[in-house]
């Protein structure tokens, strides 16, 4: 299955003296439900951390949302009384976003699997609690030697800064 789809439709209509042409039409996807997600990553429950992806600009961001509920595993332990969301899984859900990025550039789409290899200048903002709605806007900064990927991550809660961070894929198999 092709995430990505270019419709290419051109209609030439001659006639002694004008020739119409209809536009190239390009229609990329700019959402993706929970489904789908599961088709492009390999997590699943418990741990698959992005709910739907909202926006998505090929090769360049995408943004995703989590939604936080009290029911999630890691509320147990962390902490009876008053849940947090812990900052690695912030970290991990801004990362599924960005292997979004990452499985839908055309040279990689056909296989090899990225995982997430680091992470620089990581921040923590806010408290992220069950009821909260994560929003992960992650970017593609560069990809180098067609095996190493950067990208620049911000999670928001309400317009509120959470986390942000650098993040670094690296592709195997």
């Amino acid at each position: 299955m092709s995430i990505l789809a270019e419709v290419n439709s051109s209609d030439a209509i001659a006639s002694s003296s004008i020739a119409t042409e209809t536009p190239t039409v390009s229609e990329v996807k700019k959402t993706f439900t929970s489904e789908e997600i599961q088709q492009l990553l390999p997590h699943r429950y418990p741990f698959l951390l992005v709910d739907k992806i909202i926006d998505y600009v090929p090769g360049k961001v995408a943004v995703g949302v989590k939604n936080v509920t009290i029911n999630e595993p890691q509320f147990q332990g962390h902490f009876p009384g008053r849940p947090l969301m812990p900052g690695v899984l912030i970290v991990e859900a801004m990362a599924q976003v960005g292997g979004i990025v990452l499985t839908q550039l055309p040279e990689y789409n056909a296989g090899g699997l990225f995982v997430f290899a680091g992470i620089d200048k990581a921040r923590f903002r806010r408290q992220v609690v069950p009821g909260d709605q994560l929003i992960m806007t992650v970017e593609l900064l560069c990809i180098k030697q067609r095996r190493f990927g950067k990208m620049q991550a911000r999670a928001e809660v309400d317009g509120q800064l959470a986390a942000e961070g650098e993040l670094m894929f690296s592709l195997v198999g």
